[in-house]
Formats: structure tokens, C-alpha cells, sequence
């Protein structure tokens, strides 16, 4: 098969939850087990760092292999979703797996991944896991793709693990309260492995106790620093991000990082790894900022951020995809914007006329558009040079516009 045919053949192959949702979710590790036993269990063959937590686990984990690429190492970087392309799932050193790569390894093992019936999140974890080994990484950066004790990446065992923090997100998988949620982020913990936890939650920090006193792991919260970092990544929420981060550098033995590869890994993180979708201006006059924030408190951060900026007047392109909870974060936008209601493109994707009958229950008044980049469109035609638009509410309404 070609490239092309891959991807089709792993986007239809099984649901993949980036499109599909609940219907891909699998509470089992068996089959990652299976793959990692034929291909030779790559995971034991690279050291790496576990990434977990519900919001700020991506930028952390970018911040990571930042950090480490300056002090010279060869890192792995696995992350997901993608925002356009599936080869920004893996990275070494921040450029993305070939096409080539790709092809060869699922061709070389599409008889198996078709008798075992993998998922889409499973046989893209055994590819990336593959990929670190064959070229030898120095240590990989390794993001948890939903919840942790379950996940397919719970298949390596860590240096370090990293939990950021706990929101409700994915309630339907993890369950209904904070702790709860914490129970499967916890999953990440293992025996004798020093854990970070990036926000100090009354909630939840005693879940967090147990669990390492039960695995015999040193447990440390990044919130009990004072230190400050600066970033280019220019999110209010980075700064958390950038001491959760150093924290987990500063336990981490047997490399050798600076105080000047910090400082370098932490102002050169997109530089270095290629990453987007943060609190990215894609232009200026009007202003267009776009962020991947996707849940009630991750987004709590970014508008309390977009309130800060001077501007005439503010335009909101949103969208979301179909299993949020609307009425916790629709009270967070203001009520004194422009709205450019969305349908990102997938299946999962919310309908832009259930969204705003929905937010007309919270004084959110705009017009609906049955694409992002219409909506983005309109915006654009309406705003003038001192106006701000922002666009987000989704991963996917973001990756359509960048």
C-alpha cells in the first residue's frame, strides 16, 4: 500500500476516537502487550518519560524534549492528536517520522494488526515505539493519549512519570468526579519511579499519596516552587507548564542538563519541536489568536487571558466536538462578543445549530456557519485592524485553520 492507502486503511480499519469517540475507546491493554511482544518489545529498548494529566500535557511534554534536545540528546517526541498531518504524532528531535517509515512498518505487519483487530491509537503507539528503538533516541518523551492506567502507552516504564493536573474531561471513560479521574491518571505510577505532579489539588493530592506510597515512588509537586521560567510559548497557563517540566528534569538521572539548556530548551520550544496551536497569533491587524484549549478549565485560563488584551472588540470563532459538557463552559465566554458558531470536520464534530441554540441559554448571540473556515471567513470580513478574533473551543477547529 501507498502512504495514502495507509492512512485510509487506519482511519477506516477500526474507529479512531480522534473522529469516532467512545466507540474506539478500549479499557484493555492486551493488544498493545501483543504488539509490543511481536515486534520484540521496542519499549524496553529507549528510555523515557511518561506525560500524563488532563490539560498541559502536551506542552509539557513539549517543553521536555526541548529541553533535552539543547542539552544534545537524541529525543523521541510522541504526542497526539495531530493537528494536520499524522506524522506530527512522532517526532525525533523535532522532525516528524517519514512517510516512508510509516508505510514500511504497516505494511510489514498489517497481517497482524488486522488478526489482532487493533485500534487506530494502538498500532500508531506500536509504530512510534518501534520508530524510538530502530533509531536508538537517547530518551523519549511519551504523551498519554486518554486517562493513563489503561492507555496504550502504559506499556513503557519511565524515568519519571509527570501528571500536570486533574479536570473533568472524558468523564464518560474516567469517571464523574476529580477523583475519580485521578484513579486512572495515577495509572502512570509505577514501582520505584519518581513521579511530578504539576498542580498541587486539594481534590485529588491524596489519591496522588497513595498511589506512589503504594508503588514505593518519590512523589513531588512542581506548585511547591517559586521559581518562575520564561517561555515562547506565550499561554498564562505555560507558566505551570514550564516548572512541571523542570521539575521532572531536575530528578530525572543520568543526563546531564544545565541551568543554560533549561533557560535555551524552554524559550526554543517551538523552535524545537515544531509545535503549534498554543496560544499561536496567526497574524496581526486584526489579530488572530487560535488555541487548542477543550474543556472547562483549560479554557477558564485561556479567556481569562483573551479578557487581558487590549482590543475593540472581540470576535469568536467556536466550535466543538459532540460529547462536552456544554453548560460548564459556555458560562465562561462573554456575553459582549461577536460568536461565528462552527461544525469542525469530523464525525464527532457538535452540529453549529445545536451549538447555538445552546448558547443562546447563556447570552451568547451569533450567526452559524457549517464549516470552521467559513466562520473564520465571515470573521475576518467583520473585524477591523484594533478587533482580536480568537478561534477554538476544539483541537479541530484549530487544525482546520492553521
Amino acid at each position: 500500500m501507498t502512504y495514502k492507502e495507509i492512512l485510509d486503511w487506519m482511519f477506516v480499519q477500526l474507529p479512531m476516537y480522534q473522529n469516532d469517540g467512545s466507540s474506539a475507546f478500549k479499557k484493555d491493554l492486551t493488544n498493545i502487550l501483543a504488539l509490543s511482544k511481536e515486534l520484540d518489545f521496542p519499549e524496553q529498548k529507549f528510555k523515557s518519560i511518561h506525560v500524563g494529566g488532563t490539560n498541559g500535557k502536551g506542552s509539557t511534554s513539549h517543553m521536555l524534549a526541548s529541553i533535552l534536545q539543547e542539552a544534545g540528546y537524541k529525543v523521541g517526541l510522541y504526542t497526539s492528536p495531530h493537528l494536520k498531518n499524522f506524522t506530527e504524532r512522532i517526532r525525533i528531535n523535532g522532525v516528524e517520522i517519514s512517510e516512508e517509515k510509516v508505510t514500511e512498518f504497516i505494511n510489514g505487519n498489517k497481517d497482524f494488526l488486522e488478526q489482532q483487530k487493533m485500534s487506530f491509537f494502538e498500532m500508531t503507539v506500536g509504530l512510534a515505539f518501534d520508530y524510538f528503538a530502530s533509531e536508538k533516541v537517547d530518551i523519549a518523551i511519551v504523551e498519554v493519549g486518554l486517562g493513563g492506567r489503561l492507555d496504550s502507552t502504559n506499556s513503557i516504564t519511565p524515568e519519571v512519570a509527570v501528571i500536570t493536573n486533574i479536570g473533568l474531561d472524558h468523564t464518560q471513560f474516567l469517571g464523574e468526579t476529580l477523583p475519580e479521574i485521578a484513579f486512572e491518571k495515577a495509572g502512570i505510577i509505577k514501582k520505584n519511579i519518581p513521579v511530578v505532579i504539576g498542580e498541587e489539588q486539594a481534590a485529588v493530592k491524596s489519591v496522588f499519596i497513595a498511589k506512589a506510597a503504594k508503588e514505593g515512588a518519590p512523589i513531588y509537586f512542581a506548585s511547591d516552587t517559586s521559581e518562575t521560567y520564561i517561555s515562547d510559548m506565550l499561554g498564562d497557563y505555560q507558566i505551570q507548564n514550564s516548572k512541571t517540566a523542570v521539575a521532572a528534569i531536575k530528578i530525572l538521572k543520568g543526563y546531564q542538563v544545565s541551568k543554560e539548556n533549561i533557560k535555551n530548551g524552554l524559550l526554543n520550544v517551538v523552535k524545537n519541536t515544531n509545535l503549534k496551536g498554543r496560544w499561536q497569533v496567526l497574524q496581526e491587524h486584526p489579530k488572530v489568536i487560535c488555541d487548542t484549549a477543550h474543556n472547562k478549565e483549560g479554557l477558564a485560563i485561556v479567556l481569562n487571558q483573551l479578557k487581558k488584551q487590549p482590543f475593540k472588540k472581540l470576535h469568536i470563532v467556536l466550535g466543538f466536538v459532540a460529547d462536552k459538557k456544554l453548560e460548564t463552559m459556555l458560562p465562561l465566554f462573554p456575553s459582549n462578543a461577536s460568536y461565528y458558531f462552527c461544525k469542525p470536520a469530523i464525525s464527532r464534530g457538535l452540529s453549529e445549530v445545536v451549538l447555538e441554540a445552546n448558547a443562546k441559554k447563556f447570552n451568547l448571540v451569533g450567526k452559524k456557519y457549517s464549516s470552521v473556515k467559513l466562520a473564520l471567513k465571515s470573521a475576518l470580513l467583520n473585524a477591523n485592524q484594533q478587533d482580536i478574533i480568537y478561534v477554538g473551543g476544539s483541537t479541530f477547529v484549530v487544525a482546520e485553520i492553521i
